[in-house]
């Protein structure tokens, strides 16, 4: 068990490494040929140009102006000199209200961790109750509540505190949830002109033996929305597309390869094999090879774009459905279109830059199937990966490890290595765990279905907690706990074991103290050296870069990565809302944490981050709601605490507390999570009206018609593109309907100068009289 003293070497440890990062970054982000890693936002607004230096060569990569060595920490001071609303324009409302995340954790645990130290502990200290028991301790479980004797009056200090807690937290909820919802609303009637505001998409189009999707969309909304439908594009299957165009980027990046290796060295061709990786297979002219493999998959491509625009088998029953206007997107969103509540579902579009066009083409009749599926896999993958967490709280401990490799013994007993691995070996040992468990996450969320990256990471972000709830916190708790008090379970009466996992529990903060300092503080100041981004930019800049454009692309700004990001940060606020009364020595170092990570990710957002999508701040019903379940987390093991404490007079006043802040999150959730879930009428309304009087000559569907026209299709790449995208962007093919069930078409549609082709010829006649 971890120790002050071993505490004391971590923390140095960390401080350092941190420190180390601080120092290397302040001397690379001077470097003129670095500048487009650690300022590559500028660069995509235009708003920057790579350093040009006269003089000596040397002063093109390298800084020799020492004066501005000397403030190295300036970055920190200037990261928070931007205002809000600057922030908000700058990088938008999602990244302005993530960083609001870690002022909410610092507004309700420094004030928690003032009074904690300042009535609690003192409270803890001045008790002798681990001293005369047979349980293994350190100092630090000393100002605890494992310190309290059994039955003491001293636990109403507790459970007043655990009121006073709960309630300020509550407060600071309240407060921020009032203040976002305003924000975002203020967000959406303020922004420019977006697709999104205009667009629904619809999904589980019934199929129709005479009429095509396209078709079957069209009359349908013409006959539904009469007065405010403008067009639609359908949803194509571009999945096999998509890959051979990837497969080209990738031969078009060896070609750039070769062709700059000889530039530089014209005296020899350059030959690759064709095997795996180059590493086998015949060996070839490189640049012949790659260019030959381009001509072949541009043939390919042109003919998949071919066959995706004239088989109707490609076209997915769903289709982005854009209305004249935001009043009658938000009513055909928000209601439901036929008494049959299974087809013709809408929902607002994701914006163009969200949306996750793979999954477009996924069946919606599977989805319900996938998701069943991946909840299976979720829950065996958490429990499974409690036997690498046992393990790591196995070795975790000096005992542990002595039992397993008794010849490193003498080793281990060495003062600074004991430290070492008690102060730091936990927290590194669970970090190196949870590298790839993202991306697995990630993976599983997009077999389930989700059409948009954003909905994509508050999936995996929403696991990704659950996971870190179940094997971080319980499993380092239930397995470490047992480890580390084997003996006391095994010379005790079967009655006893409650009692003493009662005592124990308080103790694992050792533990998350380690964890924390590692991940919150070294892994921070880690993050923005950006050492991965560093090493590829330049890869790419000595290897494939010949343009301007193609510095923009070995670009790797970024982005703020929410679907790791915020579980993580949630992770903190549980271990600090439940250890605010029990072990209160945790608490300096979450306000440590909060801090520096906001000054970290504010430099990040203004300097580097370039966000792929902007969803308004949709996510914030998610960070409320995971905040009320750690509160309600940590009250809940107080009682339990309290009961292994035999307090029979204050654990049943703890019972109230979960209830009120259950209601608690009733009342905010009913208050103001529809602003993240609706677009009031009347604010559509009022836009509207505002947009028409300063733009009353606007052609809205010249400005919706290819929004939302798949990224294969707009012309990135001029030899591919030209053909197949004229194709796209032209209106659907469009037949008159035999069907008389069609009759009750409206008269000559609105959206041009002729009869809607679907109209019978009757009722065309008709609309001319």
């Amino acid at each position: 068990m971890a120790t002050v003293s071993d505490l004391a070497v971590a923390a140095a440890i960390n401080i350092l490494s941190a420190f180390a990062f601080f120092v290397a970054f302040a001397i690379l982000r001077i470097q003129p040929f670095n500048d487009r890693v650690y300022f590559p936002k500028w660069y995509l607004k235009g708003l920057r140009s790579s350093p040009k230096y006269s003089g000596t060569f040397v002063r093109k990569f390298v800084n020799l102006d020492f004066r501005s060595y000397v403030g190295f920490l300036n970055w920190m001071p200037a990261a928070l000199q931007m205002p809000e609303p600057e922030l908000i324009d700058h990088a938008g409302l999602d990244s302005a209200i993530y960083l609001r995340i870690y002022l909410i954790g610092l507004k309700i645990f420094v004030p928690i961790t003032l009074l904690a130290f300042t009535v609690m502990v003192p409270v803890n200290w001045t008790n002798n109750t681990l001293k005369h028991s047979n349980v293994t301790y350190s100092n630090i479980d000393k100002l605890s509540i494992s310190n309290i004797p059994i039955g003491s009056c001293r636990f109403w200090t507790h459970l007043v505190m655990a009121y006073v807690f709960t309630f300020w937290t509550c407060y600071v909820l309240k407060r921020e949830y009032e203040t976002i919802a305003s924000m975002r609303l203020h967000y959406l009637a303020s922004e420019h002109r977006r697709p999104d505001q205009f667009t629904v998409i619809v999904r589980n189009v019934p199929p129709d033996p005479d009429e095509s999707v396209s078709e079957l969309v069209e009359h349908f909304f013409l006959v539904n929305h009469p007065d405010h439908f403008l067009t639609h594009q359908v949803v194509y299957n571009a999945n096999k597309l998509s890959k051979l165009v990837n497969e080209k980027k990738k031969f078009q990046n060896w070609l750039d390869f070769y062709q700059l290796k000889y530039s530089r060295n014209q005296s020899k061709r350059p030959a690759a094999k064709t095997g795996f990786l180059g590493l086998w297979g015949n060996r070839v002219d490189a640049m012949d090879f790659y260019t030959s493999e381009i001509e072949r998959l541009s043939k390919e491509i042109s003919l998949e774009r071919d066959k995706i625009t004239n088989n109707p088998q490609s076209i997915m029953p769903a289709s982005f459905v854009s209305f004249k206007t935001r009043w009658g997107a938000a009513v055909c969103a928000q209601t439901q279109q036929t008494r049959n509540p299974t087809v013709w579902l809408t929902e607002w579009a994701p914006e163009p830059r969200d949306v996750y066009w793979a999954n477009l083409a996924i069946p919606f009749v599977s989805l319900r199937i996938r998701r069943l599926l991946i909840a299976v896999a979720f829950f065996f993958l958490t429990f499974f990966f409690m036997i690498p967490i046992a393990f790591v709280q196995s070795l975790a401990n000096i005992e542990g490890i002595e039992k397993v490799l008794p010849f490193l013994k003498p080793i281990i007993e060495v003062a600074f290595i004991k430290s070492f691995i008690q102060g730091f070996l936990p927290g590194i040992a669970l970090k190196i765990f949870l590298i790839f468990l993202p991306t697995i996450l990630m993976l599983m969320s997009k077999f389930e279905g989700f059409i948009s990256l954003s909905s994509l990471e508050r999936r995996s972000a929403s696991r990704y907690y659950i996971f870190l709830f179940i094997n971080v916190f319980l499993g380092s708790i239930i397995t470490g706990t047992a480890f580390q008090q084997l003996n006391s379970f095994i010379n005790q009466s079967a009655n006893e074991i409650p009692k003493t996992i009662g005592v124990s529990i308080p103790m694992k903060a050792t533990f998350f103290i380690t964890y924390i300092m590692v991940d919150g503080w070294a892994g921070i100041a880690g993050e923005i050296l950006r050492l991965k981004p560093l090493i590829i930019y330049h890869l790419k800049n000595f290897f494939v870069v010949k343009t301007e454009k193609d510095k923009e692309e070995a670009m790797d700004p970024g982005s703020l990565g929410f679907n790791t990001g915020e579980p993580q940060i949630q992770l903190y606020f549980l271990l600090g809302l439940v250890y605010a009364v029990i072990t209160p020595f945790l608490l300096p170092f979450i306000v440590i944490f909060f801090g520096l990570a906001y000054v970290v990710y504010r430099h990040q957002i203004i300097n580097v981050y370039n966000q792929e999508y902007e969803s308004g701040a949709a996510f914030w019903p998610d960070v409320h709601g995971r905040i009320i379940a750690a509160l309600i987390v940590s009250q809940l093991l107080l009682m339990g605490l309290l009961s292994t404490k035999l307090a029979a007079q204050s654990t049943p006043l703890l019972i109230a507390l979960p209830v009120l802040t259950i209601w608690f999150h009733m009342f905010c959730k009913g208050r103001y999570e529809p602003a993240f879930c609706r677009y009031p009428l009347q604010e559509a309304m009022m836009k509207d009206t505002l947009e028409r009087t300063r733009e009353p000559n606007i052609n809205l569907k010249g400005y919706l018609q290819n929004a939302y026209v798949h990224p294969l299709y707009k012309c990135e790449d001029e030899d591919d593109c030209d053909a197949g995208s004229m194709e796209m962007e032209k209106d659907p093919v469009l037949v008159p309907t035999k069907r008389q069930s069609r009759l009750n078409t409206p008269v000559p549609s609105k959206y041009s100068d002729s009869a809607s082709p679907f109209l019978p010829k009757a009722v065309q006649e008709y609309s001319v009289k």
